[in-house]
């Protein structure tokens, strides 16, 4: 057993005030993203941690990569068939969250999941490596299987039957677009008094700003 009840760490960097921000939370997502990335302090600033009602009735999160995000939402990629995916197909309501520990904020994203046009899941394929697009045809993603070896042995084998060949993208992989309803920014401040800014859209989808206690 180990107690961790004195970890500490006082948050201290930056401050997040609604005078400071845009009216629009993906303008204010794209300026910390861009933040993030030009500090170096993180591998894959696109790290989210995506979490689903799973059709036990549990909650499960996971952790993926967003590939674009515009003003209509976020967007990420994955095998329709998989646990994530008929989690999706039976509620896609979502949660998105991105954690950047070096600039002291996290992100966190409500919205609804809907599949990506089939045009642009196959563009996003085409510019995969290889390696990338095999490995997607040859995982039944969340399935069991019986071993390591059964999984090599099944790439090797599809490696050399697409030899030479197209590598086009299975029906059961592609993208998913998440329409965010509500998009709360996280700011560590002293004394855990953090800033929290939430952006909920409304019907006339305007962004209503809101602070919340932290």
């Amino acid at each position: 057993m180990k107690d961790l009840s004195n970890y500490r760490k006082s948050y201290d960097k930056k401050n997040l005030h609604e005078d400071h921000i845009s009216d629009d939370p993906i303008t204010l997502f794209q300026k910390w993203f861009y933040e993030v990335e030009d500090s170096g302090t993180m591998d894959e600033p696109n790290a989210m941690t995506v979490s689903t009602l799973g059709l036990d009735g549990y909650p499960k999160s996971r952790v993926v990569l967003l590939k674009k995000y515009t003003y209509e939402g976020f967007i990420f990629y994955s095998n329709y068939e998989s646990e994530k995916g008929k989690a999706i197909a039976k509620n896609p309501r979502v949660c998105l969250s991105f954690f950047w520990p070096a600039m002291e904020r996290q992100v966190i994203i409500k919205g609804v999941a809907e599949k990506l046009a089939e045009n642009l899941s196959d563009g996003y394929f085409e510019s995969r490596p290889d390696g990338s697009k095999l490995g997607a045809i040859v995982s039944r993603q969340s399935e069991v299987i019986p071993s390591r070896e059964s999984l090599d042995e099944s790439l090797e084998k599809l490696e050399k039957a697409y030899k030479g060949k197209e590598i086009t993208r299975p029906e059961y992989w592609g993208g998913y677009l998440v329409r965010p309803y509500s998009i709360e920014f996280w700011q560590g401040r002293p004394n855990r008094l953090h800033d929290r800014i939430r952006f909920t859209l409304e019907e006339d989808y305007n962004w209503k700003i809101e602070r919340l206690a932290p």
